[in-house]
């Protein structure tokens, strides 16, 4: 009776599941006086052999049945979204394929081409999919394409997720933080303005600020500056420009599409003027990062780094355009400040040289720009391996959907360094139930099946878009066109 008292609930499995062995070890039992609790055992399903026959069952095989595009306009921003349906009813996945400009062309190459040839593909065929559509345009790296690619890779990740009844990142190995901590946003058009946003980000649980040259501009640094008003033609659709995340006042201010750009000689005096005024009033014990955004002359880029470097910053983003990748190796050479860009990267062409080297520490990537979720994750374990960390592009033209595939990348990266975005309003969270929470300077998962996140239709009907995305368009101080 003492071996019974032992008996627990996986000592009982075990005998049940040990074939000739447990044969013997029950008929013990039994002489031993355990005659009921052996009779209950011998009556349970042999628990290792129903396993092996369920894993050889497996569940079955669904198929892509149809592909909706969801186009809508949420603050002026517009936003790409779809909705795959499967085989089984009831099961379909939600994905994002968002840039905001042109985002016409992002939903007539899903709906045209994309679509055509993804109904009836099995939806677990997620990685031949993706290479399926990156080689069928012929010419790679097609920003457009790649933001269809996106749409359709997060939507198939979503039903794998789904059908499992897991989140998305447990197939990514599972979490290895619990939440993510944010980047806040701090503008201001005085010193002390800009001082008292940071402080109030501060109080909101922020621990990393990026800030943005003194000055009315908008989170990026650009002053709308006097200047001869430019030309017809190639005028944006209302698409605000900077980063900030949706929904986050008080942190920056974003401004119209096409501003003025000052002479690069009072940017770079006005940055470090920033800096240095948030050094000396909030201490070294805030994290503080900044964005050159390409609007300088290389030799200027150069010039702001080392002017920046004994403030210590979290990382100095997009000292150069990704043409002028080259001077990476100089940025090394005169400061040792952390690097941060990739935001306009649309191919590994241009960063993998980068990466390889060490002449980066953070990859500024937009997800949906480079092809979707499959390939982030690719660029994130590589990039642990050179020691560079994650920070994906998010600023508020990126649906919720776009941020949850963010979210669960990043979750599960050991090599996680910062995220961008705030907390969601209220039109976003009505359109997009279940989008990451964003409270105390992070993101909190919801862990739910799948990205977590939905598209509510009904909503997005008083949403939806009905010009063809928008255009971008910086003019320098004397009126010429700059690279934005």
């Amino acid at each position: 009776m003492e071996k019974l008292k032992r008996l627990n609930r996986r000592n009982l499995l075990a005998l049940a599941g040990g074939g000739a062995t447990g044969a013997a070890a029950l008929s013990a039992l039994t002489a031993a006086g355990g005659g009921a609790v052996a009779a209950a055992i011998a009556g349970m399903p042999n628990p290792a052999r129903a396993a092996e026959a369920a894993s050889l069952r497996g569940l079955p095989r669904l198929k892509i049945t149809d592909i909706k595009v969801i186009r809508t306009v949420v603050n002026n921003t517009h936003m790409c979204n779809v909705k795959i349906y499967t085989s089984e009813p009831g099961l379909y996945g939600v994905g994002d394929g968002n840039h905001a400009e042109r985002v016409y062309l992002v939903a007539e190459t899903i709906e045209k081409f994309m679509k055509p040839a993804l109904i009836g593909r099995y939806v677990d065929e997620i990685e031949d999919i993706w290479q399926m559509a990156w080689v069928a345009p012929y010419w790679r790296g097609n920003v457009d394409t790649n933001n269809a690619m996106s749409a359709i890779d997060s939507a198939l990740w979503d039903i794998f997720g789904k059908r499992v009844g897991v989140p998305v990142c447990n197939f990514f190995g599972g979490k290895v933080r619990p939440t993510l901590p944010m980047f806040a946003n701090v503008g201001g058009a005085t010193l002390q303005e800009q001082e008292d946003n940071a402080r109030k980000a501060i109080e909101a649980g922020y621990k990393h600020l990026r800030v943005a040259a003194v000055g009315k501009q908008g989170a990026a640094g650009r002053i709308a500056a006097a200047g001869p008003p430019p030309p017809t033609g190639f005028r944006g659709q209302g698409n605000p420009i900077g980063g900030g995340g949706a929904g986050s006042p008080g942190f920056g201010e974003r401004g119209p599409i096409y501003q003025n750009r000052p002479m690069e000689i009072d940017y770079i005096t006005n940055l470090v003027e920033s800096i240095e005024h948030l050094r000396n009033t909030l201490g070294w014990h805030v994290n503080l990062l900044a964005e050159a955004d390409a609007m300088l002359t290389p030799a200027n880029g150069l010039v702001l780094s080392r002017a920046l470097e004994p403030y210590r910053l979290f990382w100095l983003e997009e000292v150069f355009g990704s043409e002028d990748i080259a001077w990476h190796e100089q940025l090394r050479d005169v400061s040792a400040t952390p690097i941060a860009l990739g935001e306009v990267f649309v191919s590994q062409q241009e960063w993998m040289p980068l990466v390889s080297r060490r002449l980066m520490d953070f990859m500024r990537m937009h997800i949906s720009a480079c092809g979707g979720m499959s390939h982030a994750r690719k660029v994130a374990n590589l990039c642990e391996f050179f020691g560079v960390k994650t920070a994906w592009h998010g600023p508020a033209n990126v649906s919720p959907v776009g941020h949850a595939v963010n979210m669960h990348i990043d979750l599960a990266a050991p090599n996680f360094g910062l995220g961008e975005g705030g907390p969601f309003n209220q039109a976003l969270q009505d359109l997009f139930p279940g989008c990451p929470e964003r409270k105390g300077g992070v993101t909190i998962p919801n862990d739910r099946p799948g990205l977590g996140v939905d598209i509510d239709e009904k909503v997005a009907a008083k949403f939806l878009a009905t010009t063809p995305g928008s255009d971008r368009g910086v003019r320098c101080y004397d009126g010429s066109a700059c690279r934005p």
